[in-house]
């Protein structure tokens, strides 16, 4: 998923609780399944930006010499930009892009 072109806003936004509560019928489980999807996006941002910050990094052993690179500060700074990944999930939950599942509300047959 591109988080990037999230429609999510980048600070706290005050929520209707019932809007949250309207597809699982309880707020707690809304919550927890919000919260479930803002770690897997909090892990895929944390590969990316992982990834394209070792691009930049260097073999040196040397702990004295410390270099800056625009290029990775750049990329940090945008990083940083990024709506957090409650806000994304929340947005998404809204959205109803979220698919999640409740076993125990399920029947067995």
């Amino acid at each position: 998923m591109d988080y990037k072109k999230t429609n999510a806003a980048t600070n706290t936004v005050t929520r209707n609780i019932m809007d949250l509560c309207d597809e699982t019928g309880n707020i707690y489980e809304s919550v927890v399944i919000i919260g479930k999807r803002a770690n897997q996006i909090s892990v895929d941002i944390k590969n990316e930006l992982s990834k394209k910050l070792q691009e930049f990094a260097s073999v040196s052993d040397s702990l004295d010499e410390v270099f800056e690179n625009r290029e990775q500060i750049e990329i940090s700074r945008y990083y940083e930009k990024l709506p957090k990944p409650t806000l994304i999930a929340t947005q998404e939950f809204i959205e109803g892009k979220v698919y999640f599942r409740n076993p125990a509300k399920e029947t067995i047959e």
